[in-house]
């Protein structure tokens, strides 16, 4: 059973890794491609194309000017510890014990628009650049032409590999469009979590990216590698719903009473 999650725009270089058993990404040829093409915009051009202000393109210029592989843990960090946000404060990657660390390399992956498809323990530099940019490039206008093939070809292989035919989806809708589900040779099934608020059940975003990063997380730490045992995830308040589930879209509610203040 493979998960696969979204990466974060928020990054932390400065807490020094938990670990020290790390990995090259493994699409670094496809990555340095990128990176020769955004070499080529300017600041202004950057700020343009990602909708962000001048001052994060002008960083994100140096960014890709300074890009250099291969990376060491003096240049670079393990990815799941260098992502922070809300899906990254549910996985905690930073505590995982060293046996953890190896089940994660197996069974977890992280949706990159620069590095395509990420282990958790993989150096990367510092980037910013999301998989919904439409960056023309040679296999089509954006980086889902760029990417798709090879991320769901490298998927497969990775699923066949992780023991279960069952991937997990807990990443967004914009990076999991990244993956062609029709050549994907594996059960897709995809938790939904929902809280309770003022009487009503919804999803609520940023409580639910939390949970894609909180599931993550014990799926490593239970080694969970079958999809029925997903329904006994009960962290955070968040239980299984199989009145609300329907097929392989499983659903998690949390009620206000059992919202951690």
């Amino acid at each position: 059973m493979l998960s696969v999650i979204s990466p974060a725009k928020t990054l932390d270089f400065e807490t020094p890794a938990t670990t020290d058993q790390v990995t090259q990404p493994d699409f670094l040829p496809q990555s340095q491609a990128l990176i020769d093409i955004l070499r080529g915009y300017s600041p202004q051009q950057l700020s343009e194309l990602m909708g962000i202000s001048d001052k994060l393109a002008g960083l994100n210029a140096a960014r890709f000017a300074e890009w250099q592989p291969p990376f060491t843990l003096e240049t670079a960090k393990p990815a799941a510890q260098a992502f922070q946000g809300d899906v990254y404060t549910g996985l905690e990657a930073d505590t995982f014990s060293e046996e953890e660390n190896r089940f994660a390399q197996k069974h977890l992956r992280i949706l990159s628009g620069l590095y395509g498809l990420l282990r958790p323990l993989d150096l990367i530099q510092a980037y910013r650049l999301e998989m919904g940019t439409k960056l023309p490039n040679p296999e089509g206008k954006d980086l889902y032409a760029y990417w798709k093939p090879m991320l769901t070809d490298a998927l497969n292989e990775t699923i066949v590999a992780s023991g279960s035919k069952v991937l997990v989806n807990l990443a967004s809708n914009e990076y999991f469009k990244a993956v062609d589900t029709k050549k994907l040779d594996a059960r897709v099934i995809t938790p939904v979590f929902k809280d309770e608020k003022n009487g009503k059940v919804k999803i609520i975003s940023f409580y639910a990216k939390k949970a894609r990063g909180l599931m993550s997380a014990w799926i490593v730490r239970q080694k969970l590698n079958d999809p029925e045992g997903l329904k006994a995830f009960d962290v955070a308040g968040y239980r299984f719903d199989p009145a609300s589930s329907e097929g392989d879209a499983l659903v998690f509610v949390r009620r206000e009473t059992d919202r951690p203040v």
